[in-house]
């Protein structure tokens, strides 16, 4: 089953400039393992070396952030739309 991917624009370079990339899987976690096929590289960004999810990247499944769903184990179906957001930290 294929889902989107919105890529944004500091992680576009692994995708050829591309802002959406199709990707396949039954969770995000198998989603994001299929984007490492299509995209090269863009692991080192999204996960540590444990496998785990970068503490500085937000991923969200219809507009829902999947540290309050099931994380990785979060389901996906067809037609559903994955969004990677890098956290933005700043200050005075």
């Amino acid at each position: 089953m294929s889902v989107k991917v919105r890529i944004p624009s500091p992680l576009r370079n692994y995708t050829n400039g591309a802002d959406v990339v199709e990707a396949a899987g039954v969770n995000v976690g198998e989603v994001l393992g299929s984007l490492k096929s299509k995209a090269a590289g863009i692991e080192t960004r999204l996960f540590k070396s444990e496998g785990q999810l970068n503490r500085f990247v937000n991923i969200y499944v219809n507009d829902e952030d999947i540290r309050f769903l099931k994380n990785l184990e979060t389901p996906v179906k067809e037609g559903d739309e994955i969004s990677i957001v890098p956290a933005i930290a700043g200050g005075v």
